[in-house]
């Protein structure tokens, strides 16, 4: 009779603390509005702008992994642009093509400490000068110059477009790089009879610092990054370089394709990514914010959705979202919700389970420990069932036919 009652006032206290960490866990919900990013993991290649982008992923939410794939060789430094203005001085182009706001800035002021600043500038007041953008624009007008013209869709493809239309046989173009030639563009202009003079108003460097880098190709090999940005295609073609270099090209290309949304802020940029068959997605406008907005739109959509136990549950890249509420899970959480994820409905047994958490441990305790920390961070105990003397199952609810919560799920895992 004792242990009877016993085992009735265990149940209760069982029960009455379910029923607890679920009133807990409601408040919770019902108190945290999730931002778009919350609970992925974003990382950042940009050598320039990396904090203003890291600073508006992380306003929505994301976990930011910053490691740039670049450095900018200093202006003043490179006695490249040093001889192309000289020569550009001594015999003025037809035409100057301004592609970024920075470079030509950073190539006015170069000019001027090397005393060269006023030449340079009465020359390109005698020139056509075409501006790619409108912070390009400004940087021209800012110089005390006039931009002669500036393609609304601010891309490369309509300034060579009006280039040809308008003829360019023996006309001397000057071009300002940024980074690495633009893919075509200088070759379409010379097939076309233009002589085009590479302005290289700044140089791309491997970093100073590689273990950044090498820290992000880690951590996206190991599936711990939800997302890649890219700001330029020298960034990414750095990044594949220092992947081949470690014999980790072929890990990384896969994971790219497989498991990583790879964003561009534009079609060049996304063109060494694309030479690999890698999937990018880029905003209609080349600009931060509108890649941001991508990510907003794009990331909730790949996180798994299933209908457990009467609520909603939704699994992102380190955290859960229970009923539009985020729910932090720390890493081996995560791994076995995954594992359960992957058969939702179905049991996963404590030796599959404990090969899914990470690291190497061979006691099936530590399933259990994790378990109990999992349920306690979903805020819904019920969500995860114990199958005794088996293992553990999602309570999945059962799904009209056709629901998007059929065995694919919504989103890719």
């Amino acid at each position: 009779m004792e242990q009877a009652n016993g085992r009735e006032q265990a149940n209760r206290r069982g029960q009455a603390e379910e029923a607890q960490a679920e009133r807990v866990g409601a408040r919770r919900r019902r108190a945290q509005p999730v931002e778009p990013l919350a609970g992925f993991t974003v990382g950042v290649t940009a050598a320039r702008r990396a904090e203003e982008l890291g600073a508006l992923l992380e306003r929505r939410g994301a976990q930011v992994l910053h490691a740039p794939a670049l450095r900018i060789v200093p202006l003043a430094d490179d006695t490249e642009l040093l001889d192309a203005t000289r020569a550009l001085i001594r015999q003025p182009p037809d035409t100057v093509i301004a592609t970024t706001a920075i470079g030509f800035r950073g190539w006015i002021e170069a000019a001027e400490g090397w005393g060269h600043g006023s030449d340079l500038r009465e020359r390109l007041g005698e020139v056509e000068v075409l501006a790619r953008g409108p912070k390009v624009r400004g940087a021209v007008r800012a110089a005390g110059l006039k931009e002669s013209w500036s393609p609304a869709s601010e891309s490369m493809a309509e300034v060579l477009d009006r280039l040809l239309e308008q003829g360019v046989d023996g006309r001397r173009i000057a071009l300002q790089l940024h980074g690495e030639p633009l893919p075509g563009f200088i070759e379409s202009l010379r097939e076309a009879g233009a002589e085009v003079v590479g302005v290289p108003v700044y140089r791309w460097m491997p970093p100073e610092d590689i273990a950044p880098l090498d820290r992000l190709v880690d951590v996206t090999l190991a599936g711990g990054l939800d997302a890649l940005t890219f700001t330029s295609a020298p960034a990414a073609a750095s990044l594949l370089s220092r992947a081949e270099h470690r014999g980790l090209e072929r890990e990384l290309l896969h994971a790219m394709r497989q498991d990583v949304l790879v964003a561009c802020v534009g079609p060049v940029t996304a063109l060494p990514l694309e030479g690999h068959d890698v999937p990018t997605v880029q905003p209609e406008r080349f600009r931060l914010g509108p890649l941001v907005q991508v990510l907003c739109a794009e990331l909730p959509q790949r996180a798994r959705t299933l209908p457990v136990a009467g609520h909603r549950l939704e699994i992102r890249g380190r955290a859960a979202v229970v009923d539009g509420g985020l729910r932090n899970v720390s890493p081996a959480g995560m791994a076995l919700l995954r594992a359960l994820a992957r058969r939702p409905g179905r049991v996963v047994s404590r030796a599959d389970l404990l090969r899914a958490l990470p690291g190497d441990g061979r006691d099936e305790h530590a399933v259990e420990t994790a378990m109990a920390r999992l349920r306690a961070a979903l805020g819904v105990p019920k969500l995860i069932q114990t199958v005794v003397k088996r293992g553990y199952r999602l309570s999945l609810d059962p799904a009209p036919q056709g629901s998007k919560y059929d065995a694919g799920g919504s989103g890719a895992e």
